[in-house]
């Protein structure tokens, strides 16, 4: 799922800048063959006014909302009028400017739940009826992937039992074949801590309709390939969530969906929440309408493939029960005992695999370290297409925040700067730097505190050896989807400071500036975000941020630099090829021409075929790349097509030699010759790609 880790159904913020990025990128090749074959551009329409945003709540003494505070952070008192007062400064003009229709915030401290807010609409009525305002205890959200946080309860309920071993290879609990390249165990501590190394995968991840996902075979059927060895490289996978559920059910002896209903809703009194999919019949009319935009249609309910990772539908007062359950606050209800949830807030992997990566916030058992002004904070965030949420808990200070957004914005990820306004501007309000000796033990057990400065010399060394094109662990190497790496680099550029830019910076879309603050540990300049390199022979092999999220060094061959130049010039040779032809033939039977010597018709004709050819699949997998990222499902059918289209191309490359030789050979003159020769170039080009991206893979599973 995406997540605001993601922004890929049920994922993290490396998603969240990571498909815009793609579309827009794939939109300019559309754009380039589109241009060359002469058809207009679409025009761009600016999005509708969003409605306002209204705020909502059941308690009967909410103050009415005061303009957006501004008082210094660290002057405010944890309380329900405080909290309330600036939260209802904030949020409803912040929905309004971002077009998103509704959300819900809740927080929970001290062993009670604080406050729970409703804003803007559950229903517009764009399509028709009266619009509906959110209602803070009734209106149901999807928070995406903060549904794993579920799913890692359910398995350290079972591991507390002693029916599961965090460090025992999951097969001794599988009715499947898990894809394996390696030969180390894959573990629950590595699902948990997204380090089983599996490629991503988009295809089911999300769909629509009324049929409940069979969870088995949303895992068996063509399964992601692992290309990491387990443990040493995060890279965040909805797939390896979702097996950790099925290894629930099968130890169970019960559906995922039921177990967490007895285990985990019941308990801690969660009377509003369900993994079913469809919803319930008692609960769906309390389901918000997800939208892109507030200004839009409503979209489908949305069924997840694998729904561990990201199928939970509830409210904000379940998800503050949930808080206070994973705070062990007395009276919420046991889920797990306190040694248990002190295990899934800790680091749960160390140097001995993670090596200089380990230096870098880590995963819990589920949780991100997403800690703040010196305090431990775990959490995680959740999308799917319509809804966009994040919940965090301090576990020193009983302390939780739950936001869930129904709606994408009128940008496409208007929500992540609204999240993180709300998350990190409620740590600084009430949880301040200056404040940070109050924080427990366990912050410097997760965010390792900067050492001693790196002097200038060594910081510009490092930095020097860092610089260069990277791209994200979350990717694809078995099929057409490894175009990914060319459509979504980040750049790393060494100042002459030592410092490194990077473009776009780790979890966010605009570029970000970091020091060394310990040798190969870098933290963002007038930011909290942290990263560590591994390094070994003077090589950078990976930088990870965020826990789950690791930028590995690119391959030369797939830079957009090289990539991008060889598409488009190939394409228009081909297609100004493609109109000479005709245009060629028509002149030569208005002047009764002849073709010259040495021209064989055979191989004249079998050229045009592999050209058109070409020309073709490439505008079939620019659109069958947008159809796919937008998580349409596309026919292996129609993909297996297109792979018959684009070897045609491949295998044209021999009459087109041909052709071009016999050129040559009887001197044909040098345009006819130059043609010839650019038309094999430019096939020659394209077949090279086709193999380097994967498009002509066996498998055909995204």
């Amino acid at each position: 799922m995406f997540s605001s880790h993601d922004h890929t159904p049920t994922g993290r913020p490396d998603a969240v800048r990571r498909r815009p990025r793609a579309l827009a990128a794939l939109g300019v090749l559309a754009a380039v063959a589109v241009t060359i074959a002469g058809a207009p551009a679409a025009a761009a329409t600016p999005a509708p006014t969003a409605p306002a945003a209204t705020p909502t709540t059941t308690a009967a003494d909410q103050p009415a909302p005061p303009p957006p505070v501004t008082a210094p952070a660290g002057e405010h008192t944890l309380t329900k009028t405080d909290v309330d007062a600036w939260l209802d400064g904030l949020l409803p003009a912040a929905l309004d400017s971002a077009g998103i229709a509704g959300g819900v915030v809740s927080v929970v401290h001290d062993g009670e739940i604080l406050t729970t807010r409703g804003y803007g609409h559950a229903d517009t009525g764009t399509t028709g009826g009266e619009a509906v305002p959110v209602d803070a205890e009734q209106t149901l959200f999807r928070p995406g992937s903060v549904s794993k946080l579920f799913t890692a309860t359910a398995v350290m309920q079972l591991v507390e039992s002693g029916d599961l071993d965090l460090d025992t290879d999951v097969a001794e609990y599988l009715d499947l074949d898990v894809p394996r390249r390696f030969d180390e165990p894959i573990t629950l501590r590595n699902l948990l801590t997204h380090t089983a190394g599996f490629e991503e995968r988009v295809g089911g991840l999300i769909g629509f309709g009324d049929e409940t996902p069979v969870l088995r075979d949303s895992l068996a059927e063509d399964p992601p390939e692992q290309i990491y060895e387990p443990g040493t490289v995060p890279a965040y996978s909805n797939y390896g969530n979702a097996l950790a559920g099925y290894i629930v059910e099968r130890v169970s002896g019960v559906p995922f969906e039921e177990y967490v209903e007895r285990n985990i809703f019941e308990p801690a009194g969660m009377t509003s929440s369900t993994f079913a999919q469809p919803l319930p019949s008692a609960l769906q009319d309390r389901m918000s309408q997800g939208y892109v935009t507030s200004a839009d249609a409503p979209g489908q309910f949305e069924i997840v493939g694998g729904a561990p990772a990201g199928s939970l539908t509830s409210s904000a007062p379940d998800m503050a029960r949930f808080m206070l359950a994973q705070l062990g606050a007395p009276g919420a209800g046991t889920i797990l005992e306190p040694e248990t949830l002190d295990l899934m807030h800790a680091p749960a992997l160390d140097e001995s695999t993670l090596g200089g990566l380990a230096a870098a916030p880590r995963m819990g058992l589920g949780f991100f370290d997403e800690s703040r002004n010196g305090h431990t904070i775990v959490g995680h965030g959740g999308d799917t297409q319509y809804f966009h949420s994040h919940l965090q808990i301090y576990p020193d200070e009983g302390t939780g925040v739950f936001i869930s957004l129904n709606s994408s914005g009128t940008d496409g990820y208007a929500t992540l700067p609204l999240r993180e306004a709300v998350l990190q501007g409620f740590t600084d309000r009430y949880f301040p730097a200056d404040a940070a000796g109050s924080a427990g033990t366990t912050a410097a057990a997760i965010t390792p505190a900067p050492g001693t400065t790196v002097d200038e010399a060594t910081a510009r060394e490092h930095a020097a050896l860092a610089e260069g094109s990277y791209v994200s662990s979350r990717g694809v190497q078995s099929n057409f989807l490894a175009v990914l790496d060319v459509l979504s680099p980040t750049q790393v550029t060494a100042r002459d400071d030592g410092r490194l830019l990077i473009t776009p910076g780790p979890g966010s879309t605009t570029p970000a500036l970091y020091e060394e603050v310990e040798p190969w540990v870098w933290r963002e300049v007038d930011g909290q975000r942290t990263l560590a390199m591994r390094v070994a022979d003077d090589q950078v092999q990976a930088i990870v941020y965020e826990g789950a999220f690791t930028m590995l060094p690119g391959q030369p061959e797939r830079a957009p630099g090289v990539v991008l130049p060889v598409v488009g010039v190939s394409a228009l040779i081909l297609l100004v090829a493609a109109v000479a032809w005709p245009v060629g033939a028509i002149r030569r039977r208005v002047r009764k021409q002849t073709l010259p010597q040495g021209t064989g018709r055979v191989t004249r004709i079998l050229t045009k075929i592999a050209a058109t050819a070409t020309v073709l699949a490439l505008v079939g997998w620019v659109v069958t790349f947008q159809t796919a990222m937008s998580l349409q499902e596309v026919p292996e059918a129609s993909l297996r097509q297109l792979q018959a289209v684009q070897a045609i191309g491949v295998l044209g490359i021999v009459p087109a030699l041909l052709q071009a030789v016999g050129a040559v050979r009887h001197r044909h003159g040098w345009r006819r010759v130059a043609g010839t020769v650019l038309v094999v170039l430019a096939l020659a080009g394209v077949a090279w790609l086709a193999f380097e991206l994967r498009l002509l893979a066996p498998s055909v599973s995204y």
